[in-house]
């Protein structure tokens, strides 16, 4: 039996890669032309939604998003989502309803045609260069200054140790004091059981039920980069707490019909 559901998931995660593949083909030469003007940039990222959706309807993942206050429309943000799968990408396009660009690894510009979002649009960024970390948030404050909210995974990459949270770097908090904009966490619950990334299990896709909490707005008006310790400790205790009250076994790759019905009903889409 174990053996069946270990096929079972390899040809579904298979299959998650296919259809995103196949759905983004054609999209592809539309996101070359609306990613070759800045001031096309956000019909790109109301496409890059509409992909989202297409993965996550295609893939039998359901999800039920709770917004603690809604974002206030127009406005810009720096968003902190925990990072415990690939497929919080795609679920935080889904999640938080303004416009945003994504900040992340420099690795992700060699991916191929995927890549095309971090060449253009979103800012990828060397940790390791402190020149090249200079640059991507100069560009960031850039985007803010032009209402363009920022997401940037606090924990930079997927912890090993998933779905406890890895440690916190400090460049989020920065980015959003700095330019006195509210940080807002997310927490997605169950990505790492539909979608995990490490251990024995990586890559054993399944579908199921993803809970998202998007938390409220925290301000940062008044706060100076004397506060960045104290706003990235309280980001991390949300989070952490927030999973850690979420532990029963609903959400995932396991629920009942009933469960299912239950958890989903009230869930709000973008």
């Amino acid at each position: 039996m174990k053996q069946l559901s270990f096929i079972a998931r390899r040809i579904w995660c298979g299959w998650f890669f296919l259809t995103g593949f196949l759905f983004f083909l054609p999209l592809y030469p539309i996101f070359l032309i609306l990613l070759s003007r800045e001031a096309w940039f956000p019909y790109a990222f109301r496409l890059k939604k509409v992909w989202a959706h297409w993965i996550i309807f295609t893939t039998g993942i359901v999800y039920k998003i709770t917004y603690e206050e809604k974002p206030e429309k127009g406005k810009a943000y720096v968003i902190c989502p925990n990072h415990s799968s690939y497929l919080d990408i795609v679920l935080t396009n889904i999640a938080f309803p303004n416009y945003f660009h994504f900040m992340g690894k420099a690795e992700l510009k060699n991916v191929p045609l995927f890549n095309i979002f971090f060449r253009k649009m979103n800012i990828s960024v060397d940790r390791s260069s402190r020149a090249d970390s200079l640059k991507a948030f100069k560009r960031a404050n850039k985007d803010i200054a032009k209402g363009i909210g920022i997401a940037i995974f606090p924990e930079a990459t997927i912890p090993a140790i998933s779905p406890e949270l890895g440690a916190f770097k400090s460049g989020a908090f920065r980015l959003a004091i700095q330019n006195q904009i509210p940080v807002v966490p997310i927490t997605f619950l169950d990505n790492w059981k539909i979608f995990p990334d490490s251990g024995k299990n990586r890559f054993l896709v399944c579908p199921g039920l993803a809970r998202i909490i998007v938390h409220k707005p925290i301000p940062t008006v008044g706060m100076t980069d004397a506060d960045v310790s104290t706003l990235k400790q309280q980001v991390y205790n949300i989070i952490e707490t927030t999973l850690m009250n979420n532990k029963r076994i609903v959400g995932g790759c396991r629920y009942s019909k009933k469960a299912l019905k239950e958890e989903i009903s009230g869930t709000e889409q973008v």
